[in-house]
C-alpha cells in the first residue's frame, strides 16, 4: 500500500508536459466532443502501458529496438501531419469549434488510438520507467506502484478533458485558437523532430 502514492506522483510527473495526447484531450475537451471517450482511452491505455510494463515487456522493446524505430517514424509522420493540420484551423480560426477533431466517434476513436499508440515516448515513459520502478517495489508493492500510477492517469486525463471547459469563456474568441493551434502545431512538430533526430 505504501506503494501507491509513489506510483501516482511518478506517473503524474510524467504525463502533465504537453504533448500530442493533452494537447488533442484539451482539444476535445473544449469543443465539448466525445470527451467521455478520448478520456477512457488514454487514461484505459496507460493502465495497459504500465501493466505491460510490470509484466516485464520492456525488456522485448529493449531486445527489439527495430520495433520503436518503426513506431518512431510512424509517430512522427503522424504529428507532423497533426501540426500541419493544427496550422491549417489557425489560419481560419472559430469560435468553441470542433476543427481538427473528426466528427464521428470512429475518427475521434482513431484518432486518440493514434496519438497515443503511435508516440515512442510512451513506450520509454510508461513501459520501460515506471515498469522498472515498479518492480523495485517488490512482489506485491510492484502491483499497488502500477494501480498508483493508473490512477495518476484517470484524474489526470479527467481533469483535462471535463475541467476544459471552465476554459471555454477565454476560447470564445478566435484569436485564442489561433494561438491554441499555432502552440499545438509547434508542440507537434517539436516532438516529431525529437523522434526523427533522438
Amino acid at each position: 500500500m505504501t506503494s501507491l502514492l509513489p506510483g501516482f506522483l511518478t506517473m503524474a510527473s510524467l504525463i502533465v508536459a504537453i504533448g500530442a495526447q493533452n494537447a488533442y484531450v484539451l482539444r476535445t475537451g473544449l469543443a465539448r466532443l466525445h470527451v467521455g471517450l478520448v478520456v477512457a482511452v488514454c487514461a484505459l491505455s496507460d493502465a495497459v502501458l504500465v501493466l505491460a510494463g510490470v509484466l516485464g515487456v520492456g525488456g522485448v522493446l529493449t531486445a527489439h529496438p527495430g520495433l520503436l524505430t518503426v513506431v518512431r517514424w510512424v509517430g512522427a509522420a503522424y504529428l507532423v501531419g497533426y501540426g500541419l493540420l493544427c496550422l491549417r484551423n489557425a489560419r481560419h480560426p472559430k469560435t468553441l469549434a470542433a476543427d481538427g477533431i473528426p466528427p464521428s466517434r470512429s475518427g475521434v476513436l482513431a484518432t486518440v488510438v493514434a496519438l497515443t499508440w503511435l508516440n515512442p515516448h510512451v513506450y520509454l515513459d510508461t513501459v520501460l520507467l515506471v515498469g522498472s520502478l515498479a518492480n523495485q517495489h517488490g512482489p506485491d508493492g510492484r502491483w499497488w506502484f502500477a494501480g498508483g500510477a493508473a490512477l495518476a492517469s484517470v484524474a489526470w486525463f479527467t481533469s483535462l478533458g471535463y475541467g476544459a471547459r471552465l476554459l471555454a469563456p477565454l476560447f470564445a474568441r478566435p484569436a485564442t485558437w489561433r494561438i491554441l493551434d499555432v502552440a499545438i502545431a509547434l508542440v507537434m512538430f517539436t516532438i516529431a523532430a525529437t523522434l526523427l533526430l533522438g
